[in-house]
């Protein structure tokens, strides 16, 4: 049976270290950090994963400075709010939860956030510092997939790697931050051509296409390490609602050493990682230290 990458598990150890750190900094900068979520919609999963976010602030000491917009908000009223929370010295971190309606350019949008407050690590100013291997604010995903490794221990350097999936948010920051660890990294989507063949070479294989269920149990290599990012809800036989990720599960687990759940495993670490952000802006903004 695999080990558990339990991700709840270490997003708490971390909040907890991210609470004594603004315990015994915020009488000496007299005031808290301050986290920025704006919410634009009533998207059902958004308004879940914000009250979370709300919640994991309060644990910490981060105040929360939210702002629900109505659907129809337009995008000159969206970007002047986040220039005010850019001038706003309560405020470390900015996030604009996506996804969001249809006539918005989130885009153009993230843009507008202040590179320093960034602390989804969106913008073209952070991800070019990854790439430079300059140190800056990380895509919080891919940064808790790095975290959550180290934490087992789980030696990267040299290893071959793959990461399913592209995408600016999780694929192409999650080889860089791979690549930026010495590992030799392949990266691969639905269209690759015989995906499987891929996957069955990876030491470390990261998947986060969006697909439920996508890899299979022959499709990777035994005694690899498998870190699933995928949240997909789907419907099962009984018409009733899941959770699943992109890794068929009960398929994998047999075949490989490590394997992280869904629920459970990369979320978690997703939004301690946002609280990590954004708790070392405030050091910095406030301190000038990182």
């Amino acid at each position: 049976m695999a080990n558990l990458l339990d991700g709840k598990a270490i997003a708490k150890k971390i909040q907890s270290e991210l609470k004594e750190r603004v315990q015994s900094l915020e009488p000496k900068a007299g005031r808290p950090p301050g986290l920025a979520v704006l919410m634009v919609g009533d998207n059902p999963a958004s308004a879940v994963y914000v009250r979370n976010k709300q919640r994991a602030c309060e644990r910490v000491g981060i105040a929360s400075f939210g702002e629900h917009f109505p659907a129809e908000t337009g995008p000159e009223e969206l970007a002047g709010a986040i220039r005010a929370l850019n001038e706003d010295d309560r405020v470390d971190g900015i996030l604009l939860q996506l996804p969001l309606p249809d006539h918005l350019d989130a885009v153009k949008l993230l843009y507008e956030i202040d590179p320093d407050k960034d602390v989804d690590g969106l913008h073209p100013a952070n991800m070019g510092r990854l790439v430079r291997g300059e140190s800056g604010l990380r895509s919080c995903t891919p940064a808790g997939v790095m975290r959550l490794l180290r934490e087992y221990e789980i030696e990267v350097e040299g290893k071959d790697a793959v990461v399913v999936g592209a995408s600016i948010l999780v694929g192409k920051p999650m080889a860089l931050m791979l690549l930026e660890a010495e590992s030799t990294v392949s990266v691969a989507h639905i269209k690759t051509r015989d995906l499987a063949k891929l996957t069955r070479e990876a030491e470390i294989l990261v998947v986060a296409a969006g697909y439920p269920k996508l890899i299979r149990g022959d499709m990777v290599k035994p005694g690899a390490v498998v870190v699933d990012v995928g949240i997909n809800r789907i419907m099962d036989y009984e018409g009733r609602s899941q959770i699943v990720g992109d890794v068929d599960f009960k398929a994998v687990e047999p075949q490989v050493d490590y394997i992280s759940p869904v629920p459970g495993g990369v979320g978690p670490m997703t939004v301690a990682m946002l609280l990590k952000n954004t708790v070392e802006s405030y050091q910095k903004r406030v301190f000038g230290e990182g």
